[in-house]
């Protein structure tokens, strides 16, 4: 690990020259501290979870082969810890409803119960995790290209009695640890070419949702997330952004945001103040598309800087929920937890340290010229020295030296599956 004297002197440094901006460094460890990302137990297996060793459908799709995925639960909690330990802060862990514990017995998604999520409340208690939850309409016999948009009143009770189960155990969770379970529900429904019933199945889908939400949870938050398209459903996407957030701001549910989700020439963050005014809060799903929802690795890129500004911008910290969503095989699912984790905290570090107050007030005074400056200038302050003053007090290697922690853990672990 580099010598904590250095980062503590380069931080002192780094400390003084914010200051000199009005930016308060101890206030935005504070800040950044306080944000819990929601990992994703998905990367860690390749989204294959434990209800059977079927192959991804609808509209899913892991790419990469890399060795040592996990392939039990054991080894999942295992690589979550691990990841975990060597992550900056405290956060929770999201899982989906094909992560119960089964007992190797056949449980279809119409009879999930609290109990088969046991062995994962208890785990989160013991190992200070909170747990986020979704609901699971991919891979299974009767998901085809429409579930809960479904024409076939059959396949749609089946898929409604599933989400309504999900979120009931997503109410038992939040119960048992105090604090809301943010429930999300994605489906994949749609067209691979052109269809001319748009309006039935988006009808269909309000009813199935006016259903589901129906029943009042105390302790969990419900969230909708919405896509651009499918694989193999490229056409038509029922659940769209425009139907998701008409609904949400009519129902006071929340929206998701996903990273992924929109055309690669879409600015994402130009939608987190337009959905805060007439959506309680927003949940986010950041990972990076690469020429389509391709659910690489997050990086420290402009996409992810800027949403993270947008976001403090707002003031709305304390409204949006983060949590990652990206499954990338190509690479130790270890390592690709820490990039995507440590990015996405970067990218918020930087917001935090950001001369808001400054900016603004050139705006509304018109000053253009003032305003780029400092927007410029933002970009090249020493806001690395603050991001290794934060992972040393958090008790995590900083920068290159979580290289050989992974490798370690390859050798010890990965490399024996």
């Amino acid at each position: 690990m580099k010598q904590t004297k250095t980062i503590h002197e380069a931080y002192a440094i780094a400390k003084e020259r914010y200051a000199a901006l009005g930016i308060d460094t101890e206030q935005a460890i504070g800040k950044l501290q306080d944000i819990h990302l929601s990992l994703h137990c998905w990367q860690a297996d390749d989204v294959q979870g434990f209800e059977s060793a079927g192959d991804l459908s609808g509209g899913i799709q892991a790419t990469g082969n890399y060795p040592g995925k996990a392939r039990n639960v054991e080894e999942l909690r295992s690589d979550i810890i691990k990841a975990k330990s060597l992550i900056p802060g405290t956060h929770r862990l999201n899982l989906h409803e094909i992560y119960g514990e089964f007992g190797g017995k056949k449980v279809d998604r119409n009879e999930v119960e609290p109990k088969h999520f046991e062995g994962w409340m208890q785990w989160a208690a013991e190992n200070g995790m909170k747990l986020d939850f979704n609901s699971t309409s991919f891979s299974h016999p009767l998901s085809g290209n429409l579930t809960l948009a479904n024409p076939d009143e059959a396949i749609r009770k089946f898929w409604i009695e599933h989400t309504q189960r999900c979120r009931a155990i997503a109410d038992e969770m939040g119960r048992r640890q105090g604090d809301p379970c943010i429930m999300n529900i994605w489906i994949h429904d749609g067209a691979k070419d052109f269809t001319v019933n748009r309006l039935k199945y988006r009808q269909i889908y309000n009813d199935s949702l006016n259903e589901i939400f129906s029943v009042r949870r105390e302790y969990m938050k419900d969230c909708l997330e919405p896509k651009l398209f499918g694989i193999g459903l490229e056409s038509f996407t029922v659940g769209s952004s425009d139907f998701y957030w008409a609904y949400c701001s009519k129902h006071n549910v929340i929206p998701t945001l996903d990273t992924g989700h929109y055309h690669p020439t879409e600015n994402v963050y130009d939608k987190v103040s337009s959905l805060l005014i007439f959506c309680p809060e927003l949940m986010l799903h950041v990972s990076r598309p690469v020429r389509w929802d391709s659910d690489h690795v997050t990086l420290m890129d402009d996409a992810t800087v800027e949403l993270m500004k947008e976001i403090v911008y707002a003031d709305a910290t304390d409204r949006v929920h983060i949590g990652l969503d990206y499954f990338d095989g190509a690479i130790n699912r270890i390592g690709a937890y820490l990039i995507g984790a440590r990015s996405t905290q970067k990218s918020m570090l930087q917001a935090l340290l950001s001369p808001v107050r400054a900016i603004r007030k050139y705006e509304e005074e018109d000053k253009g010229f003032q305003k780029l400056t400092l927007l410029e200038m933002a970009k090249t302050l020493p806001w690395n020295a603050v991001w290794e003053e934060f992972c040393v007090r958090n008790d995590v290697p900083v920068g290159e030296d979580c290289i050989a922690e992974v490798e370690a853990y390859e050798k010890e672990v990965l490399s024996k599956r």
